[in-house]
């Protein structure tokens, strides 16, 4: 009677490299392969699995195939919940939606500059907007009683963030699945120690509120 056990959970987290004016993109280095050894560590709570850890290019269609194959495997392996962390501000920032919008300030990685250009066009005009379905305020609750300077924006921009977000959003709810995206500052302004411990803070955040 009741007796279920704990919800599967997976969790599949993705950085990007280098793009224009950044040599060093702090999530390349966490999800390269820094937070495998520490969730490896420190451990996960019950029932929640770290799936993958990618690196992602930082170009809008050519992050696409790695990304679609991330989450294509969590629907082939029939996880019961599977989450899509992205990442990258001056202090971490947890994005509630992405913008139907590519507006490029500088080419990609692979030289594309698109300015004003709905995403997916089948959704409509740049003004349509997608939500994530986690639990935002109680994932920033969560961080902050762990103490971490974090906020929650509803604004990701319009580079390749926004355009590999809302991809990401649009595929998870079309398939049951939750997406979240969250910007962090360079490791000049916050340490990468710090930084690792957010990440796997934010690990068991989204576990404990999903």
């Amino acid at each position: 009677m009741g007796s279920e056990g704990p919800k599967s959970v997976t969790i599949h987290v993705t950085g990007f490299n280098k793009f224009h004016g950044v040599s060093e993109n702090p999530t390349e280095s966490i999800v390269s392969s820094n937070l495998n050894d520490l969730v490896g560590r420190r451990g996960l709570p019950t029932g929640v699995t770290l799936g993958s850890c990618t690196v992602l290019e930082t170009a809008g269609d050519g992050a696409l195939p790695m990304l679609y194959n991330i989450m294509e495997s969590g629907v082939v392996k029939g996880n019961a919940n599977n989450e899509q962390v992205v990442w990258w501000a001056v202090k971490f920032a947890i994005e509630r939606q992405a913008a139907n919008e590519a507006t490029f300030r500088c080419p990609d990685e692979l030289g594309w500059q698109p300015q004003q250009l709905p995403i997916i066009h089948e959704d409509g005009g740049i003004s349509r907007t997608r939500e994530t379905s986690c639990s935002v305020e109680a994932i920033l609750r969560f961080l902050k009683k762990k103490g971490f300077d974090v906020t929650v924006s509803d604004d990701a921009g319009r580079f390749v963030c926004n355009y590999v977000y809302y991809h990401s959003l649009r595929f998870a709810q079309l398939r049951g699945h939750k997406s979240l995206f969250v910007h962090v500052p360079l490791f000049s302004r916050i340490d990468e120690e710090t930084q690792m411990q957010f990440a796997a803070a934010l690990l068991e955040a989204i576990a404990s509120t999903c």
